[in-house]
């Protein structure tokens, strides 16, 4: 999450800065793998360490919203989200860390609604909303209601200057995440330690700490590349690959699994390492659910076939929101480039049900005849391998325990 969020933080023009997507993804999107297209994100880059931050919401004519906040230690808090009754009315969220100067736990700010403690001085807070994109007139003023998130510092918000954040340097990032661990693990780890909050009652925060001990890597020291310990790179490149391979071909079971995405305290070390290297993180169980669908041979599914995904009425996704397919290829995580620019199928998407109340979708390289537009996933006849998510949103957890994600027919 190190590379994660200073990347935003790069690609946003630097910290306390949000920027507002409000166009749907495409293909032409490289940054990250399996991107999402039934959501629009604000991506708000947040340095707490010399005054607090305040994030300032509108209402939202929107069936989906939520805010996820995310530091470097990986957990996943979800503060603000419609299913929890929020974004109804104007609010306003002050966000905090334990090292923020000046400013104590507990003390009311007029005018302001809730307030969250950050796990580090740097984190992410990420909005996702959906855009309702088959509405014309609908998506026009969800979108106007995301350009009027504001952001402000307290001082701001008292109508002062903002406290100025240009004094710290930050390690190098990679290009992929992976280049972290070999080319400056020590550095980065010994930033991540200095900014974030580490709990001595937590059994995988004592672990952490006492791991990297050895290494001359401890909380609150400047990182010294003379004294630091030498490590081999490239062998613990070789290593996290090793590692990020054997998690990555777990992500079928794994991402079923309603403990991923969880606030610390509530997460094991297994599920807190595949997130870590599965990327980019994602929602918990109750906000949002990802089943991986299969085909019904057992094969990986491949560009050299179609095939047709049907579900009954009774058989749609126990989603109490909505719910999207998306195609992506395997080597990358892309959208498969078309001149429709369709990549999903859903309430955002677009979808037609069928006069029973169910539905069949198509990925085919032609639309095959009788086929609504709205169901057909277009594909580029090739030698690659395609993968399909499903994305359920307030999940009915109940029902989804018995519930089976449908299988891809190969026509």
């Amino acid at each position: 999450m190190y590379n994660v969020n200073n990347k935003a933080a790069i690609k946003n023009g630097g910290w306390n800065i949000c920027d507002v997507d409000t166009r749907l993804k495409d293909h032409t999107l490289k940054l990250i793998a399996r991107p999402n297209n039934d959501s629009l994100y604000i991506t708000c880059t947040l340095d707490l360490r010399k005054e607090p931050v305040i994030l300032e919401m509108p209402a939202f004519d929107s069936k989906y919203v939520s805010l996820m906040i995310t530091g470097y230690d990986h957990y996943v808090n979800i503060p603000l989200s419609t299913r929890q009754g929020d974004f109804e009315k104007p609010e306003k969220l002050l966000i905090f860390s334990e090292r923020t100067e000046g400013f104590e736990e507990g003390k009311q700010i007029e005018g302001v609604d809730h307030y969250l403690e950050a796990s580090g001085d740097f984190v992410s807070a990420v909005f996702r909303v959906m855009p309702h994109a088959n509405d014309p007139d609908r998506f026009e003023r969800i979108t106007e209601q995301m350009k009027a998130v504001r952001l402000r510092t307290l001082s701001e918000l008292r109508g002062n200057a903002a406290k100025k954040i240009d004094d710290i340097e930050f390690p190098e990032v990679g290009e992929k995440d992976i280049d972290v661990f070999e080319n400056n693990l020590l550095e980065v780890m010994q930033f991540v330690f200095n900014h974030t909050t580490f709990d001595t009652d937590n059994e995988l925060d004592r672990n952490v700490l006492t791991a990297y001990e050895p290494l001359g890597v401890t909380p609150g020291k400047a990182y010294d590349s003379e004294k630091a310990a030498k490590l081999d790179g490239q062998r613990v490149g070789r290593v996290a690959e090793r590692i990020q391979d054997e998690e990555m071909a777990k992500s079928d079971s794994m991402l079923k699994n309603p403990g991923l995405f969880q606030p610390k305290g509530k997460i094991d070390l297994d599920l807190l390492l595949f997130q870590s290297v599965f990327g980019p993180i994602g929602q918990p169980a109750e906000e949002a659910v990802y089943p991986a669908i299969t085909a019904a041979d057992g094969k990986p599914m491949s560009a050299q076939h179609d095939y047709v995904i049907q579900m009954s009425a009774d058989e749609l996704p126990p989603a109490q929101a909505f719910w999207s397919l998306t195609l992506y290829d395997t080597e990358n995580g892309f959208f498969i480039p078309n001149e429709r620019k369709k990549y999903s199928v859903g309430e955002n998407g677009g979808m037609k049900l069928n006069d029973e109340g169910g539905i069949k979708i198509y990925i085919a390289a032609e639309k095959p005849e009788g086929v609504p537009e709205e169901n057909w996933l277009p594909l580029n006849r090739g030698d690659y391998g395609i993968d399909v998510v499903m994305r359920l949103y307030v999940p009915d957890l109940e029902k989804f325990k018995d519930w089976e994600p449908p299988q891809a027919e190969k026509l």
